[in-house]
């Protein structure tokens, strides 16, 4: 997440499933329109604090991190007193009565959350948190969220028996890999003119031919 502070001019971002326990890298992205954090380590809804200052953030999705805590009701109350300018807050439409019972029910942050030792990556919790899912759960959520990315790049999904080919360990770390790449590189195609583009798209080229030779030759 850190690479959002060189990329000031981000309109949108999709960081789910990477472990992100600190939101500070964004407070600097004033361009930012939506943002996706679901199923990460956020612990504290004070990290909503380097949000409050980004005027165009219309889209957030933070829904199964632990700052969400046991009171849904006051999780979305808090989340809207401080980000009132949200249309849509974990794919559910922000009614104009919400953003009234807010300034009620919800809890102003005027602080940014206190620093912890922990720092963004794998937490040890993690481990314990995915054992509730199933192994099953696991393959199909992680084949969604791959096969959405590379659906945004313009590439084709990935096979189930491709995907199942790992042991479970394999293939989180393997899926969290891949995902961070290619969240890295969605993100600053948008800082590319069209010149850079263009090497981007020759580059992407060559190198599917190349996977394309060998999985012939594998077959």
């Amino acid at each position: 997440i850190s690479i959002c502070r060189d990329l000031p001019n981000i309109e949108v971002i999709t960081f789910s499933v990477n472990g992100i326990s600190d939101l500070e890298p964004l407070n600097q992205c004033q361009n930012l329109s939506e943002l996706y954090l679901r199923k990460n380590n956020i612990t504290s809804l004070n990290e909503l604090f380097y949000l409050k200052n980004l005027p165009r953030l219309r889209v957030l999705w933070l829904s199964d991190n632990p700052c969400c805590g046991a009171d849904p009701h006051r999780y979305r109350m808090t989340v809207l007193r401080n980000l009132p300018h949200l249309q849509k807050l974990d794919n559910q439409a922000v009614t104009e009565e919400e953003l009234s019972q807010a300034l009620v029910d919800g809890e102003e942050i005027t602080a940014p959350p206190a620093r912890r030792n922990v720092e963004n990556g794998c937490p040890e919790s993690s481990a314990a948190e995915s054992t509730t899912e199933t192994e099953s759960g696991l393959l199909n959520f992680s084949l969604e969220e791959t096969n959405k990315i590379r659906e945004q790049l313009g590439m084709k999904p990935v096979p189930r028996d491709k995907f199942s080919s790992f042991s479970p360990r394999e293939r989180d770390y393997s899926r969290k890999k891949r995902n961070n790449v290619l969240n890295a590189i969605l993100l600053l195609m948008k800082e590319l003119d069209v010149e850079g583009l263009e090497i981007v798209q020759q580059t992407a080229g060559r190198r599917l031919q190349a996977c394309r030779k060998k999985e012939l030759q594998e077959e």
